[in-house]
């Protein structure tokens, strides 16, 4: 029902229109299916665009559309490889998913030398949507900015006004480290030291031990992943929150708070724009992945992938054999606003970024969860218009005045 009606405008033009002619299309889901994002990313994401395509067809059925994948192994030389052919030789209309940030500019520039189009979710660098902007990306879930604003602003207001910070030494790692730093120093706030580790890393506690001899308040910690997961482990057994230390999961997905269970992570602040049990189109949504996914819940990514493979398949519908154009579908998925189940209405900006809200969450205590996946309370919304960067304030050069 709640899809049924939320599609309802786009059934009654294609009812109005007729029938149409056939247009194929192939999606590729290029993403982790064997390191530290493969929770985050995955053959989840294989199972989100299926369930796209799978709702979509009640759509218009006059799309036709195949799913493949693939393993970048986090290299942006591999992922660039695959992307390549991907577009000259196995006909892959647009790639989704598109965990690491590496590999995602990487592809980036790929799917604008040939025209394709890309809709990442996955990666978290903002320079996406800024100087490394293209007309053929969209950026749909989360920027390093928008985490930003979201942990890093609540974190100072919370009275953390010191930062350390544990950095990925790659370039999410060091764009998430700056975009925090600037946040947490514009709202009155010290970065009082930094140190980048090795991605990824199973030994944190070198890093941690430098952390605490800092004296920060907030330890924060510019990775995601397995690395996130080890990370508060080893907090946990240095005593670094008992010791007074704060730790700011500058990006932490639901499938790392089930890992780390509500004992370890409790009191975690966090900014996410999904959770699966935000309303009924989250629930919705969530109850037939997790049947595909042996009870586990999606992730944001997973959501990303979901709702902006619908996005594109509108745009495709819209625009029939066009569609094959990279720059004409992405800019045809600008003109159409967003609107799906799991996160609401929105825009996507000249830029590329996909504008919707975002949420401040806290993992539970244990004795406030009603079970495995119950992990968070909402602390506040954050409007998309505020956590995002500004439109004119990221240098893309798509962007004129």
């Amino acid at each position: 029902m709640v899809r049924s009606v939320l599609f309802a405008s786009a059934i009654s033009a294609l009812a109005m229109g007729g029938a149409l002619a056939q247009t194929a299309v192939k999606v590729g889901v290029l993403g982790d299916r064997s390191g530290v994002y493969t929770d985050i990313s995955g053959e989840g994401s294989v199972v989100a665009a299926r369930l796209a395509v799978e709702d979509y067809a009640k759509i218009d059925p006059s799309v036709k559309v195949e799913v493949v994948s693939a393993d970048h192994q986090n290299k942006p030389d591999v992922g660039a490889a695959i992307a390549r052919q991907w577009y000259d030789r196995d006909g892959v209309d647009v790639i989704v998913d598109g965990v690491t940030s590496s590999v995602a500019l990487a592809v980036n520039q790929v799917t604008r030398e040939k025209n394709k189009v890309l809709i990442d979710s996955g990666a978290g660098t903002a320079d996406l949507t800024g100087p490394q902007c293209t007309p053929n990306t969209v950026h749909w879930v989360y920027d390093t900015v928008a985490l930003a604003n979201g942990t890093g602003g609540a974190m100072v207001k919370r009275g953390g006004d010191t930062w350390f910070f544990l950095t990925a030494d790659y370039v999410f790692g060091q764009t998430l480290q700056r975009d925090t730093a600037a946040v947490v120093t514009k709202n009155g706030g010290k970065v009082v030291g930094s140190v980048k580790t090795p991605f990824p890393t199973a030994d944190f506690s070198s890093f941690l031990l430098q952390a605490q001899g800092s004296g920060a308040k907030v330890i924060g910690l510019a990775n995601a992943g397995g690395d996130t997961i080890n990370a508060i482990k080893q907090a946990g057994e240095f005593g670094i929150t008992e010791g007074g230390q704060a730790l700011a999961g500058l990006l932490v997905f639901s499938s790392e708070v089930h890992a780390l269970g509500t004992k370890v992570a409790q009191g975690l602040v966090l900014t996410e724009p999904f959770y699966w049990d935000l309303n009924d189109g989250t629930r919705a949504f969530s109850e037939r992945f997790s049947k595909q996914m042996n009870g586990r819940k999606p992730t944001a990514n997973h959501a990303g992938v979901y709702a902006g493979t619908i996005h594109y398949l509108k745009a495709v519908s819209a625009l029939k054999g066009e569609a094959k154009d990279g720059a004409k579908a992405v800019a045809k998925m600008k003109e159409l606003p967003t609107d799906d189940p799991l996160f609401g209405k929105g825009t996507i900006r000249a830029d590329g970024r996909k504008i919707h809200d975002m949420y401040l969450f806290e993992v539970k205590k244990p004795a406030e969860s009603k079970g495995e996946w119950d992990l968070y309370k909402t602390l506040a919304t954050i409007p998309g218009n505020e956590v995002f960067r500004p439109l004119g304030e990221g240098g893309c050069p798509l962007v004129k005045g």
